[in-house]
């Protein structure tokens, strides 16, 4: 009876494998692409700064950034949210308000500051002050991108764990 319910499982859990694989694969090129000015394509997360500055022990740390990630995948979400609802603003000639965006990037800057997620910190910068709706779409991306990139496997099972949740 497992061995169903594992098979039935097969085809979700391939499709985030598949968008995992592509998110980094094709996440270098997205962000090469769209973020030179930044110059954090070549950008590889080293744990040790984190470490030392912090005096923590690495297993500690690599708790720490885990649950980053999961932060970063579910903000993901209510980011697009706020910029949607900007988008409808735009569109019906209101003021835009940037508030609930630039407090929510401001509360994940402090948690990759503390960790040293160089990247990270640079698109957060960036989202905290910038008024592009579509480029604040695109930064959003990226800032899903360098999370997957930390920790695939965190990711893959936080992502599924999203999928499971919103198909309840």
């Amino acid at each position: 009876m497992n061995n169903n319910k594992k098979d039935k499982r097969r085809p979700e859990n391939a499709e985030l494998r598949r968008r995992i694989d592509r998110l980094m694969h094709e996440g270098s090129t997205f962000i090469e692409q769209n973020f030179k000015a930044l110059d954090i394509a070549e950008y590889r997360y080293q744990i040790n700064e984190a470490v030392e500055e912090l005096c923590l022990d690495e297993d500690t740390v690599y708790q720490l950034v885990e649950d980053y990630i999961i932060q970063i995948l579910k903000s993901k979400i209510i980011f697009y949210e706020y910029i949607h609802e900007l988008k409808i603003d735009e569109l019906e000639n209101r003021v835009l308000d940037y508030t609930n965006i630039r407090n929510l990037a401001h509360k994940n800057l402090g948690v990759v500051r503390n960790l040293r997620i160089k990247d990270a910190e640079k698109l957060l910068k960036t989202i905290m002050y910038e008024e592009d709706l579509d480029y604040l779409r695109l930064c959003v991306k990226a800032l899903e991108i360098s999370a997957v990139k930390l920790n695939p496997l965190c990711a893959y099972e936080i992502l599924k764990l999203i999928q499971v949740k919103n198909s309840l």
